[in-house]
């Protein structure tokens, strides 16, 4: 597998989007100097950050054709992480015997993702989801 410094979560892409969020600046910048080589993603994040941007109510939402655009950057700049099957299952039994239940199974996911590319910090906006997960996650937490 590759070894890549850093991972970027999908809160600090969705605010590297929106240039009136209040961490835009910090998200973009960071999002900015990453290139494949030295930054990387879970792929089910280009997921969320797609239903994020789409369907954010109001005057910010973004069009589906301008949330695509996005995600075509976000795979040029980016080395996206994917989990087998069988790593998928694994998280979740681990997750389920740690007492993890609904929406923070996607954290642990991502988490695993990070791991796998041998992240050696994950940025997020999020810090407590993925504080509590496991030691070997929470060592590597920032925000941008």
């Amino acid at each position: 597998m590759f070894v890549v410094k850093t991972f970027l979560d999908s809160s600090v892409l969705v605010a590297a989007f929106y240039d009136n969020h209040e961490n835009h600046v910090r998200s973009f910048d960071l999002f900015a100097r990453q290139t494949k080589s030295t930054g990387c993603t879970a792929a089910h994040c280009l997921a969320e950050v797609y239903s994020s941007l789409t369907g954010v109510p109001g005057r910010d939402r973004a069009t589906p054709d301008e949330a695509l655009s996005f995600l075509d950057e976000l795979r040029g700049r980016l080395m996206l992480v994917t989990l087998g099957p069988e790593e998928v299952v694994d998280v979740i039994e681990q997750g389920a015997a740690a007492g993890l239940t609904g929406g923070s199974i996607y954290d642990a996911l991502i988490g695993r993702c990070a791991m796998k590319a041998k992240a050696e910090v994950i940025y997020t906006w999020n810090t407590k989801h993925f504080i509590r997960l496991s030691p070997q996650i929470a060592a590597r937490i920032r925000t941008p």
